[in-house]
């Protein structure tokens, strides 16, 4: 009776385990003019196997520029300013302006 009782506990742990590990899955794929990206049903994004929360685009006008850019980013930071963006997208010569990629990914700019 002990063994009956324990294996089924196991099934019900094993059936309960493997139901809750549910993956998210491609929604949308967007080919970025730099690099491809993913849509997840779980409402995130990902790129380069890499996981961020936001999709943010960000636009404005680099100083002494004639004409507005614009630049999406996947990132884990909630806000990234123009200013960040653009010295971020290789405009800078300062290491420490550019984000680690697993915080922030430039996939578009235009």
């Amino acid at each position: 009776m002990k063994k009956i009782v324990l294996v089924l506990l196991c099934v019900l742990l094993a059936v309960t385990v493997s139901g809750c590990a549910k993956t998210a899955a491609v929604k949308n794929t967007v080919e970025g003019n730099l690099k491809t990206y993913y849509e997840m049903t779980d409402g995130t994004w990902m790129c380069d196997g890499r996981s961020y929360q936001y999709r943010l685009e960000i636009n404005g006008r680099m100083p002494n520029a004639a004409v507005d850019s614009s630049f999406v980013y996947l990132s884990n930071i909630r806000e990234i300013t123009f200013d960040q963006a653009y010295k971020a997208a290789g405009i800078s010569s300062n290491s420490e302006d550019y984000f680690p990629p697993e915080k922030a990914v430039l996939t578009e700019m235009n």
